[in-house]
């Protein structure tokens, strides 16, 4: 399924890098930069994980909207 994050947002928010919030959560920071750019789909408890370090909640961190499944749809040349 496609989504957003605001993860870049979030660690601004707090001044966090990727390495800091990767070292929160207890991940390398390339799974931080994949998150952040939709390429990984986290498992729940990483997404838990990752939101409790943000102090948000999943809802407000990981965004899952009509849009951007179709916008990934259209992106991977698939038929609607």
């Amino acid at each position: 399924m496609a989504f957003r994050t605001r993860i870049k947002e979030f660690r601004a928010r707090y001044g966090l890098t990727q390495e800091d919030l990767a070292k929160r959560v207890g991940v390398r920071r390339e799974t931080i930069s994949f998150l952040e750019r939709g390429k990984y789909n986290p498992s729940l408890k990483l997404a838990h994980d990752v939101a409790n370090a943000l102090k948000t909640s999943i809802d407000e961190l990981f965004l899952f909207d009509k849009e951007s499944i179709e916008e990934t749809i259209d992106n991977k040349g698939v038929d609607n």
